[in-house]
């Protein structure tokens, strides 16, 4: 940090100015990752100025946030435009909805602190339910199940579950959930830095096995389907993903969860989530 001790006061003043406009800016202020999902007000549901079906159909747009760097739910395609399952989802969402989607691209650190400050009116970019979550926003329903999966080569024929994970090398990343569950089958752990890595290991034989999401599983099978891999095992729990909202957001989570059923009924749902994984992952 620096030290402008040695200025003269209106320097101090100009510099304290002029970062305060910086933080106007896009992806800068709202987004600062030490306030986490917390934000500015220490966890407590704000719903002051929350969005509402009313605001949002007056405004005629629905404010997004999203990473933007998140395949295949949120990214940039070859040509730089803005895409992935749940871009697609809240572009349907809003279209059934009457309005236009306005889509905010956040690093993933900031992305609750822009919803705490209004800065969108939801967030659709795969965020899991939880129950600590809950305390503080509000969710549409799920609309993206995941479970973790056991994936081998395909030539391999000793791990065929879980508990074959004794003694056997798994690559995992520490910073995952889906690390323990390698750890109590007693896999030996090798540290990888994400899912890729996880995989390139597999294919090299460097390890015998990874746990990791399935739908990461399903995104890599739909992109190279050739690739030796498979799945032989997964978990019983599931992990259910939805947009998220500011407490106070009840008729517009309503509306958003009407246009969400409508989507699974008439198959809208079913063809985007096939572009994306080759399978219908609402179940």
């Amino acid at each position: 940090m620096r030290k402008f001790s040695f200025l003269p006061i209106v320097f101090i003043v100009m510099a304290l100015l002029v970062s305060a406009c910086g933080n106007n800016d896009k992806g800068a202020g709202t987004n600062n990752a030490s306030t986490g999902e917390n934000g500015s007000n220490n966890g407590k549901a704000d719903t002051t100025a929350a969005a509402t079906l009313e605001s949002v159909k007056a405004s005629g747009k629905l404010r997004i946030g999203t990473e933007g760097t998140y395949a295949p739910f949120t990214y940039h395609d070859a040509a730089g435009k803005l895409t992935g399952f749940d871009v697609d989802i809240a572009t349907e969402v809003s279209k059934r909805l009457g309005v236009q989607p306005e889509f905010i691209e956040t690093q993933w650190d900031g992305i609750f602190a822009g919803l705490n400050s209004k800065r969108f009116d939801a967030v659709f970019n795969e965020v899991s339910i939880t129950d600590e979550r809950k305390q503080k926003y509000d969710f549409s329903d799920p609309y993206i199940v995941s479970k973790a999966v056991l994936i081998v080569s395909e030539d391999n024929t000793d791990i065929q579950k879980f508990s074959d994970l004794k003694g056997k090398k798994a690559g995992q990343s520490l910073t995952s959930n889906l690390t323990q569950i390698a750890k109590s089958n007693g896999a030996e752990i090798v540290a990888t830095e994400g899912f890729n890595q996880a995989i390139d290991l597999l294919t090299s034989k460097r390890v015998d096995a990874t746990v990791n999401d399935g739908l990461s599983y399903l995104d890599l099978k739909k992109q190279k389907p050739d690739a030796p891999i498979k799945k032989v095992d997964e978990s019983a729990d599931a992990s259910h993903s939805a947009a998220v909202f500011n407490k106070g957001s009840e008729d517009l989570i309503k509306a958003v969860n009407k246009a969400l059923a409508d989507m699974k009924a008439d198959g809208t749902y079913l063809k985007i989530s096939e572009k994306y994984f080759g399978a219908d992952v609402s179940k």
